[in-house]
């Protein structure tokens, strides 16, 4: 079995040793590792050789979420797996990427999604998020249990996950040009294939972002805008509505145990995380000053 690891990386600051660290101590290591670099200007790139990692440098302006991951994996297509982290997933337990792997002894999953824990420092509301999306048990699913689970048959995040590469190339790999959402976009279409994806409680990485209200908002925006974009998804596998109201739910139970003065906070993150989302589905109707002003991803929106 051979596999590469990718990471694309922009100053991924003080964090970056202790990935590397991590990395190192890991059971089982890739035949190659290669760092894609988008213009760093702290000690990443100088770190990355100092490890012994390959270095690829492109512009910052070139990079893109699904085309960048595609390039590099298009060089290593010899390669069975490609595993991908990116620089603030810091692998847990030297195990995480050997327990990954484990589930492509079944041939039909294509990929696999690690379960991401929220960070020592994160607040009440950024660890619910994760509690509630990476939960502690792991699950193979295909096609046929998107009648069950909607758009959550197609979890995934490429903060840490893993792809059979013949797979991949047959459903023609990351898409260019997403705005977000280019690991479902491919999870989506594996599973149209007929191929499976994974979920492994086993394999994990420490991994958590503490958003600010606006920042979140304005990550709805840009998933609303992936699926007003790509409506195919939601017409083949089904909407989330259902999953956004557990989630508020099971927010509001979390920090009722956890945190009851976070409440007012998490009713209107709420709130602005649905105004997000569907700003994002009517972007088409909006103007291209509003859409950049909504957008976290606002090099997204060209003229």
């Amino acid at each position: 079995m051979s596999f590469v690891v990718i990471v694309p990386t922009l100053n991924a600051g003080s964090l970056w040793l202790k990935w590397i660290e991590a990395y190192k101590a890991q059971s089982q290591l890739p035949d190659s590792i290669l760092i894609v670099d988008s213009g760093s200007v702290d000690e990443t790139v100088k770190e990355s050789k100092r490890a012994g990692f390959d270095i690829r440098i492109i512009k910052s302006a070139d990079f893109d979420h699904g085309g960048t991951r595609q390039k590099a994996v298009n060089d290593f297509n010899s390669y069975d797996y490609a595993v991908l982290l990116t620089q603030d997933a810091v692998l847990s337990g030297e195990e995480s990427i050997a327990n990954l792997l484990s589930y492509f002894s079944d041939a039909e999953v294509a990929a696999v999604c690690g379960r991401q824990l929220p960070r020592k420092s994160a607040k009440p509301i950024e660890a619910h998020a994760r509690i509630f999306n990476y939960g502690p048990e792991s699950y193979v699913r295909s096609i046929g249990d998107a009648k069950d689970y909607g758009l959550k048959t197609a979890f995934i995040s490429n903060s840490f996950a893993a792809y059979r590469i013949s797979a991949l190339k047959e459903v023609g790999g990351f898409q260019d040009n997403v705005i977000f959402g280019e690991d479902m976009y491919v999870a989506a279409k594996l599973l149209i294939k007929g191929y499976k994806v994974a979920y492994a409680a086993d394999a994990c990485v420490c991994h958590s972002h503490g958003y600010s209200v606006l920042q979140e908002m304005k990550r709805y925006f840009d998933m609303g805008v992936f699926h007003a974009r790509e409506p195919w998804i939601r017409k083949e596998l089904g909407g989330a509505e259902g999953e956004g109201v557990k989630f508020v739910v099971s927010e509001l139970k979390y920090l009722f145990g956890h945190s009851f003065l976070c409440i007012p906070e998490g009713i209107m993150r709420s709130l602005l995380r649905y105004t997000g989302f569907r700003l994002g589905l009517m972007e088409r109707k909006l103007p291209l000053r509003l859409k950049r002003a909504f957008a976290m991803n606002k090099g997204y929106f060209k003229q």
